[in-house]
């Protein structure tokens, strides 16, 4: 099965990397060190502790694991690998660790990777399982464990298709630490080994206590105005956003909509999404005092996903009204900043956490344009109601941590013995 697999990714890898290497506004470049996807990668001193996360989400999701490891084990060197340049830039923000771009899934590129930076131990963030590197990984007697791990039923579906290539994967793997104990029951449906499965949490609820002070500069700018924000959108999503604005300004004329779309390049489109709809805009990037007149605020920087949701009065975190494209995105972030939160109805990518969002009266359903103006305009009418969905997200958040202590002690006996 792996060779037929080597081949097929060897006739779509030009499409991949086309993709990867693109250049678009706002988005970084790789440059030089493209030839780190390709196994020839600077070498690391004193076999580090390798963690895998393929982007910029899993990155920031991956911080509080990073400062836990730096804690614990001060002389060990910590090596970040990502797949994109967005990735990258997020990675290389975090102080005392090593970055490098994750070699395209080739025998001979994983080899020249290993061969470069020797880890005693490798850290895949969430569910990133490629077969090459899995096989490679093993044979050359580093220990693989999965951390955060999570599998939808979607994905869970997807994997049963190809059930021979994933037992095959999942031989490698040492350790799997779930989010919840659906997921642990879905990799068990798959073959894995209940020895090899433990259920710890998501590391994600460890969110560090937030600065007061955090959106503080833009809460003034916007003075009294009621405002909300449409966090991390999709194509395709921006105009139902746009149209709830337009909606909620009828009732609500001095209303501002804070967008910040999932991806740098897409940040000129929405801008000229916003324009075309004859709303005022105003870019984070533009450094000018936000002015009564702005109807938009395009947050079009990354990294600052936090502060932007600090400014605001209502999250609606998108991601979420695509179908089953995306699956939604963190809702823990809001949550954990105390703030009412709204979806789209797809969110299987964290449907355990939204159930239970749900469940506490922190997240609300949406499902169009007009529903979506409906509940944030009774959250403008209600601040009581927004500030009891928003007590009612930190609670869940405050009853979930320790995601990031468990994975630590799971970690310990591989570290522990390297050490």
């Amino acid at each position: 099965m792996r060779w037929l697999y080597t081949l097929l990714l060897t006739l779509a890898a030009p499409f991949l990397l086309v993709g990867l290497y693109r250049k678009r506004p706002g988005k970084p470049a790789v440059g030089e060190r493209w030839q780190e996807h390709f196994g020839r990668t600077p070498n690391i001193e004193g076999a580090p502790i390798w963690l895998h996360a393929v982007s910029v989400g899993e990155v920031l999701a991956a911080k509080p694991v990073i400062s836990a490891l730096q804690q614990a084990y001060p002389d060990v060197p910590i090596l970040i690998t990502t797949t994109t340049a967005t990735g990258a830039e997020q990675a290389m923000r975090i102080k005392g660790v090593n970055h490098r771009y994750m070699p395209v899934d080739f025998p001979f590129a994983i080899r020249g990777f290993l061969r470069a930076v020797s880890p005693r131990l490798c850290v895949i963030m969430e569910t990133e399982l490629w077969p090459n590197t899995l096989h490679h990984v093993s044979r050359a007697g580093v220990p693989i464990t999965i951390i955060n791990a999570r599998l939808s039923e979607k994905a869970c579906h997807h994997y049963q298709k190809i059930a021979p290539l994933f037992r095959a994967m999942s031989q490698h793997i040492d350790l799997i630490l779930c989010q919840h104990t659906t997921d642990k029951a879905r990799f068990a449906a798959l073959g894995v080994p209940a020895e090899k499965l433990s259920a710890v949490g998501s590391v994600k609820f460890d969110i560090k206590a937030v600065n007061p002070d955090l959106g503080a500069a833009l809460r003034d700018a916007r003075g009294e105005r009621p405002c909300w924000i449409a966090a991390s959108t999709h194509a395709g999503e921006d105009a139902i956003m746009l149209a709830a604005h337009s909606i909620l300004l009828r009732d609500y004329p001095d209303a501002l909509l804070i967008m910040v779309p999932r991806h740098p390049e897409r940040f000129d489109d929405v801008s000229q999404q916003v324009a075309a709809q004859g709303l005022s805009i105003q870019r984070h990037t533009q450094g000018e005092t936000l002015t009564t007149s702005t109807q938009v605020y395009l947050g079009d920087t990354m990294g600052e996903m936090m502060m932007y949701l600090a400014s605001a009065d209502v999250v609606v975190m998108a991601g979420s009204f695509l179908g089953a494209k995306v699956g939604g995105h963190n809702l823990l972030e809001p949550a954990a900043l105390s703030k009412p939160l709204l979806t789209g109805p797809s969110y299987y990518n964290f449907q355990v956490i939204g159930d239970a969002l749900i469940d506490a009266g922190a997240l609300q359903v949406c499902n169009d344009s007009q529903d979506l103006a409906a509940k944030i305009g009774a959250f403008f009418n209600a601040p009581p109601l927004a500030a009891q969905a928003g007590k009612a997200g930190l609670a869940v958040v405050e009853e979930n941590r320790g995601a990031v202590e468990r994975t630590l002690q799971a970690l310990t006996p591989w570290l522990r013995h390297s050490h």
